[in-house]
């Protein structure tokens, strides 16, 4: 997690691709390169710019993992990112304008936006995105299974 000054730079309400390499905030360029970060996008959420909004958004708030880490960077607006705890339990981040957070690959998350409505995030990952949502139940998905041996099994380690 990184608080950054959003207010400081300007980007596009909506940028399908953005390179990252056009970033001119010092401190975006250098988590950029030091997390190799090669492809970015700009996505702006609310009734009036993403068409088939509510579908959209119920759908972000089905519960599901990736198979790649999921980094944003909350340019403008507000949302919620619930996640799991090693209880199973709901965690819920509420991220805000200059958030910029990662999720690991594999944890159970969903996302929906709070009452204004509206989140603009640029999504950036490793390469080229396959940002394929899987469903829970995943147990036996390689993502998830690596989730839980680094995460789960270690802190329960920890505990004994």
């Amino acid at each position: 997690y990184w608080k950054m000054d959003a207010d400081a730079f300007d980007y596009p309400v909506k940028a399908v691709p953005w390179d990252p390499k056009d970033a001119v905030d010092p401190r975006l360029s250098a988590i950029r390169d030091d997390r190799g970060y090669s492809y970015a996008d700009i996505i702006s959420i609310r009734p009036d710019l993403l068409p088939g909004y509510d579908e959209k958004v119920k759908s972000f708030f089905e519960e599901h993992i990736h198979d790649a880490e999921e980094i944003r960077y909350i340019l403008d607006g507000s949302g919620f990112f619930d996640v799991r705890d090693k209880n199973d339990k709901w965690i819920r981040i509420h991220v805000k304008k200059g958030d910029l957070m990662t999720l690991p690959e594999g944890i159970y998350h969903r996302f929906t936006c709070d009452e204004t409505d509206y989140i603009k995030a640029m999504r950036l990952f490793i390469g080229q995105p396959v940002w394929t949502p899987f469903n829970r139940p995943q147990e036996d998905h390689p993502s998830r299974k690596a989730y839980v041996s680094t995460y789960i099994e270690v802190e329960e380690k920890k505990e004994e």
